[in-house]
């Protein structure tokens, strides 16, 4: 059985191109479109989409908007937008969205990030809570949540503080249980993360990055590895919540 897709864009190219690319597609199949958030609200429901691919910026009701008002139940939801600041990519993952990409995107990407949203189960409220915590953390230093180690990070972060233990045999439990969560391979998690990792450092956030664990862990010259990193924010997680 096909997913179920709906795109909420004003976006005309972008919408001519997506309307083909799924046309073709024995993976997917779009079920409804609308040009802002109104038309998307009146529409969802009969539609009944496994995801949403929903813009930011569009008239008469916006992408946020649309995340404060829609019943999600078990919908996804993929926010595609240009817009790139921190701010509004961190509201948008507070307000429920599951993924969010940068325009332009890739359509092989895009099916990638469908399938992984479709295959990962629904957060408890503990864990959305949890989610919002590491997201905020990932903001200061400087991760973007566009990018696909974002995701990978933030999973590996949460095992790590259900069983401290497991960043002691990262690659033969960490990285195989992120993998299997997301349906890929620990090869691919592992330098995912390697690269969020590095993004942040390349951003040149590192007053950031020791403010927020309260000594001076690093500077410009020198990283963490994906164990350290990962270990120190669980660290930081689970003293906050003692």
């Amino acid at each position: 059985m096909k997913i179920r897709v709906m795109i909420c864009d004003d976006n005309e190219e972008f919408m001519t191109d997506a309307k083909a690319h799924f046309a073709l597609s024995d993976k997917f199949e779009l079920v409804e479109t609308a040009a802002n958030g109104k038309e998307a609200l009146d529409r969802i429901d009969a539609a009944r989409p496994d995801v949403l691919l929903l813009d930011l910026v569009m008239p008469t009701l916006d992408g946020f908007s649309v995340l404060e008002r829609v019943n999600k139940g078990g919908m996804k939801i993929i926010v595609v937008s240009a817009l790139s600041q921190d701010a509004f990519i961190s509201k948008a993952m507070s307000l429920g969205a599951d993924f969010y990409m940068m325009k332009p995107v890739s359509f092989g990407v895009l099916d990638e990030r469908i399938l992984e949203a479709v295959n990962t189960k629904r957060p408890t409220a503990k864990n959305r809570s949890m989610d919002e915590k590491i997201s905020n953390i990932f903001i200061t230093v400087g991760i973007p949540a566009h990018i696909k180690g974002y995701q990978y990070l933030r999973e590996a972060i949460k095992m790590t503080i259900d069983s401290p233990d497991i960043i002691n045999s990262i690659t033969k439990k960490l990285y195989p249980e992120v993998a299997e969560h997301f349906n890929t391979s620990p090869s691919k998690v592992e330098r995912a993360i390697r690269h969020a990792i590095e993004v942040a450092w390349n951003r040149g956030k590192i007053e950031n990055i020791n403010t927020l664990f309260g000594v001076r862990v690093y500077n410009h010259n020198e990283k963490p590895t994906n164990g350290e990193f990962i270990a120190l924010v669980a660290d930081k997680m689970l003293l906050e919540s003692v």
